[in-house]
């Protein structure tokens, strides 16, 4: 985690809960357009989503804790809102509200993961 982004944002890490480490792997690859690795600490395996020096998380393998109400995390598509939410039907997740504007700050997309999960996926543009 970067200096700026421990200093400056309130949100800095998520976990993700899942049932099927593998195919959830595979829905945030094809949808969030990102590198997913597989990591294994203790014994325990999980995945990282690529982060960078932002905002970061991972998908924990534990299907008691996937959350289908409560904190709506928002994910960066921009440039390609449709293009992910064609990607979300693609890889076994649900649209709930396809594209849709959210006044001054820009567009989103409201859709379940592979894994049951409800998401964001935010733009600047629908396009």
């Amino acid at each position: 985690m970067s200096d700026f982004n421990s200093q400056h944002n309130r949100v800095v890490w998520c976990d993700i809960y899942v049932s099927d480490l593998d195919r959830a792997v595979a829905f945030y690859r094809a949808v969030l357009d990102i590198e997913v690795s597989l990591e294994t600490f203790d014994g325990f395996r999980f995945a990282i989503l690529q982060h960078d020096a932002g905002n970061g998380g991972c998908l924990v393998p534990d299907p008691e804790q996937i959350c289908t109400h409560g904190p709506l995390l928002y994910f960066n598509v921009d440039g390609r809102i449709r293009d992910a939410v064609t990607k979300v039907q693609e890889h076994h997740g649900q649209v709930l509200q396809d594209v849709h504007a959210i006044g001054p700050h820009g567009w989103r997309a409201i859709v379940r993961d592979s894994e049951g999960n409800r998401i964001a996926l935010h733009a600047t543009s629908d396009t």
